[in-house]
Parts: C-alpha cells; sequence; structure tokens
C-alpha cells in the first residue's frame, strides 16, 4: 500500500529541528498557505454538497458530522457556529466525534479504531433518510469515520466526504466526494496543520453556500442570525440599518416590533403591515428577503392609482 500524502516528508523537513526560527516559521507559514490553496481544486464537489445539505435541511432533516482527532476539532468549530451565524436550530445539527464528550479533554487515539462507537452514534442520534451526514477524515480512512459513513449511507443518508488522501475509503463510499490533496506537513503526520487548515477552509465555503441556499444570507449580511447577546443584537440593528436605508435607531425600534427576527424587521421597514403578514411573505419565498422584499415592492406597484411614463426631473430610476 502506498504511503499516504498527509504520512510523508516535506521538502523543507530536512534539518527542520536544526534550523533558525525565522526559517522554521516561514516554512510553517508557507505549508499552511499551500494547503489551503489544494481547496480550490474542489469547489465543484462543494458546491454539490452544499445543494444537498441545503435540500435535507429544507426538507426539516438533520445535518450531522462525524470525524476523529483533529479532524473531530475541524467538524466541531463549524457545527457550532451554524445556529448563531445562520440561525440553523441546534437540534438540527448532530456532532459525532469519536471518543464522545472525553474527546474535548484527551482527544486520544484509540477511540478513531472504534467502529461499534460510530455505529452505535449514527443509530443513537437517529441519522437516516432525510438526513445528511459529513464525514471528516485526513487520511481518508479512518475507521470511526468510514464506518459513521457507512451506516448512514446504510440508513439513508445523503452522504459527504473530506479527506486530504485521493483513493481512500471515506471517499469512494460517500455521494460526494470533496478531495482536498494538500502537500505533505511539514511535520509529517500531523494533520491538525496544513490538513486541518484545507479541512476548516471547505467546512467554512460548505456551511456558508449551504447557508446561502437557505436564505440566511443577503448582500453579504448574515440576516437570519440569533441575536443571544451584546455585540449581535447591536449587529442586527446594523443589517437592519444597512438593508432598509433607515438609521440604527429606528432599526432598533423594528428589531423591537419584529420579536428581534433580522428578516421580519426589514420587511416591516419596506412596508409590511405587521409582523405575522411580513412573516407570511417569507414563507411564501422559501425564507429569501430578496424575493420578500420584491413582493412587497410589487403589491405597492399595484395599489399605485397611477403609473408615470417618465420620470420627473431628478427622481431617474435606478
Amino acid at each position: 500500500m502506498a504511503e499516504p500524502r498527509t504520512e510523508a516528508l516535506h521538502r523543507n523537513a530536512e534539518g527542520l529541528d536544526i534550523q533558525a526560527p525565522d526559517t522554521i516559521l516561514s516554512s510553517l507559514a508557507d505549508a499552511q498557505i499551500e494547503a489551503a490553496k489544494a481547496v480550490r481544486n474542489a469547489i465543484p464537489a462543494i458546491a454539490a454538497a452544499a445543494e444537498i445539505i441545503a435540500g435535507r435541511l429544507n426538507g426539516g432533516g438533520k445535518l450531522a458530522y462525524a470525524a476523529a482527532g483533529s479532524s473531530g476539532l475541524m467538524a466541531l468549530a463549524d457545527a457550532l457556529e451554524l445556529p448563531g451565524t445562520f440561525g440553523i436550530k441546534r437540534e438540527r445539527i448532530v456532532i459525532l466525534i469519536a471518543g464522545g464528550d472525553e474527546a474535548f479533554k484527551t482527544l486520544a487515539g484509540g477511540p478513531e479504531d472504534d467502529t461499534d462507537e460510530a455505529s452505535a452514534a449514527i443509530a443513537g442520534a437517529g441519522i437516516g433518510k432525510g438526513d445528511c451526514l459529513i464525514a471528516i477524515s485526513a487520511s481518508g480512512s479512518t475507521p470511526y469515520a468510514v464506518q459513521a459513513l457507512k451506516d448512514a449511507r446504510g440508513r439513508g443518508a445523503a452522504t459527504i466526504a473530506i479527506a486530504n488522501n485521493k483513493d481512500t475509503p471515506v471517499l469512494k463510499l460517500a455521494d460526494i466526494a470533496i478531495l482536498l490533496e494538500t502537500p505533505p506537513e511539514v511535520i509529517a503526520g500531523s494533520t491538525r496543520m496544513g490538513a486541518g487548515t484545507a479541512q476548516k477552509i471547505a467546512l467554512n465555503m460548505l456551511s456558508t453556500l449551504t447557508a446561502i441556499h437557505l436564505g440566511h444570507v443577503h448582500d453579504g449580511y448574515m440576516v437570519n442570525l440569533t441575536a443571544d447577546n451584546i455585540k449581535l443584537r447591536d449587529r442586527a440593528a446594523r443589517i437592519v440599518a444597512a438593508i432598509s436605508g433607515h438609521d440604527k435607531d429606528a432599526a432598533a425600534r423594528l428589531l423591537e416590533a419584529s420579536g428581534g427576527v433580522v428578516k421580519t424587521a426589514i420587511l416591516l421597514a419596506a412596508g409590511a403591515a405587521n409582523a405575522d403578514v411580513a412573516e407570511k411573505i417569507l414563507e411564501g419565498t422559501g425564507q429569501k428577503l430578496r424575493p420578500a422584499l420584491s413582493a412587497i415592492e410589487g403589491n405597492k406597484g399595484a395599489k399605485a392609482p397611477v403609473l408615470k411614463t417618465e420620470p420627473e426631473k431628478g427622481q431617474q430610476g435606478d
């Protein structure tokens, strides 16, 4: 069996331990940059995966992550951010890490070989038809990740795999295979470095595109955020102000009238009669703000008694 790319020796590794600190750090930085570039080749697969995830979430399903070790930490970092950033309900996000809660204290290596634990985790989370699982493994052959993917697939879930070595089991088994062919690590096999960086970037891209498909992003604003602290309440007001054209104080009042829901506040600013009406408009547009705003503008136009054939001086349309 050929040596996995993630286990090979990096071209700059010889004599690493006797090099000057600046030289070592330059090698480490360059390796991270090179690893990040590997994500570009995976863009088509990431796009396909995001469409599948959005479809499952739209249909009421769950999104699960399964991984071990450093890959598990990358999964954890992505998954925990989704409710706050994009308003995806926490009960719809499942995080399965080899070793369970104990992994957050020791990150021991042994649990990554425990296929029984993986099967029990999939069953315990009720992963099945209508759901989606992302299995992440730098090597592409981590037993925990492979077994979780097998079980999820067998139970009818859609499956996505992220790995840093090609032609590996996890990629071959998944519906969508995301290969991040990163170069060898400066510290051979230490996939928390380049491979982990590429995984985090890919997960950032995947979850963000999913959120865009779900209507949780508008003009680069997180319009479905959960504003549960001072910073985020301030951000919510700034988002409403920026999109609606109102000042921040007015935006804060609109947010209060909307129950703190950013999209609803923006529709109130655009002319929705009340929060209930705004929410019904959003239901009709699949929670997408742009068509909801167009619907309100269309209704205004339909009620206008006279349509001017030419704009008045100084009133040229955009």
